[in-house]
């Protein structure tokens, strides 16, 4: 049995948090610089100018890179050999909670959708589990923004439906949100599963490293046509025109019912904020635990 501290948790979260509002990781920084050498568009270049000099600024100053400093999506991987004498959710929220008091980062997060009412502290966070095996724990994390999140969409398609109808719902919801998701835009896809899976699957998806190749030879080829066919709607950095309205797509699938075909799109916003951490747990023994 292994064990991993509490207080490694949360100041690992609270770091991580810390580290991703200000800054982009580098394979999306050199996709706006090849994005900006392909533009056509003099604005559309401006744009991709402006989004590397906010990036340079943010990292220089030690600021957020944008003002909505987002909701905090996280995805565990629990080792099976990992024993918890905590509670891991309120590890991952007081992490939370720190981070964006301590750093003097915007709190969005209410404590119900209808009285509006602050946390004041950006929690809880929306916390994700899957088990694997050993004593390793890995933390995915990701403030999300409420712009690009508010233009995602989830549609039950008829499974009479095909792969142009599936293509036709995501350039539909993206041509559909225009600049207000603040493109360029990495586009996660859920394609399967149910209702909820689906939706899991696509925000799963927008994790995924910009050269992430997925195994599976449909999703892949879909990935490839979707690429080409969302950057010729025009869209566009920020919204303004060009040929450079998302610097990546990644499909995600799962099985489902024979009667369904869920399909959901979760777009990010140009600041793909997010970060991880792999976490060891240490070997207890039972004299550890009396």
């Amino acid at each position: 049995m292994y064990k991993i501290e509490r207080k490694t948790i949360v100041e690992n979260v609270k770091r991580m948090l810390l580290e991703s509002v200000k800054t982009l990781d580098k394979e999306v920084l050199d996709s706006f610089e090849k994005s900006r050498e392909n533009e056509d568009n003099p604005l559309a270049k401006s744009i991709l100018d402006k989004i590397i000099e906010n990036h340079e600024i943010a990292n220089s100053k030690d600021i957020p890179l944008c003002q909505d400093t987002g909701l905090v999506v996280c995805f565990l991987e629990i080792g099976r050999e990992l024993n918890f004498d905590y509670d891991l959710e309120d590890a991952i929220n007081t992490g939370v909670s720190q981070a964006y008091i301590d750093g003097y980062l915007r709190k969005s997060v209410v404590k119900h959708p209808l009285n509006r009412i602050n946390t004041l502290d950006n929690t809880p966070a929306v916390i994700h589990h899957s088990f694997i095996p050993g004593n390793r724990l890995i933390i995915h994390i990701a403030p999300k923004g409420g712009g690009s999140e508010n233009m995602s969409a989830l549609k039950m398609l008829s499974p009479s439906d095909g792969k142009e109808d599936i293509v036709n719902f995501i350039l539909e919801t993206i041509k559909k949100a225009g600049g207000r998701p603040c493109p360029p835009l990495i586009v996660g896809v859920g394609i399967g599963g149910n209702f909820e899976k689906v939706a899991w699957l696509a925000k799963k998806a927008i994790l995924r490293p910009l050269g992430d190749v997925t195994e599976n030879e449909i999703d892949r080829n879909l990935e490839i046509e979707l690429m080409e066919k969302i950057n010729k709607l025009d869209v566009g950095p920020m919204g303004l025109g060009g040929v450079t309205t998302c610097i990546g797509v990644k499909v995600n699938s799962y099985p489902c019912h024979i009667a369904s075909l869920p399909v959901a799109v979760n777009l990010q916003c140009h600041s793909a904020r997010k970060n991880e951490v792999i976490l060891v747990g240490k070997e207890i023994n039972d004299t550890d635990n009396r």
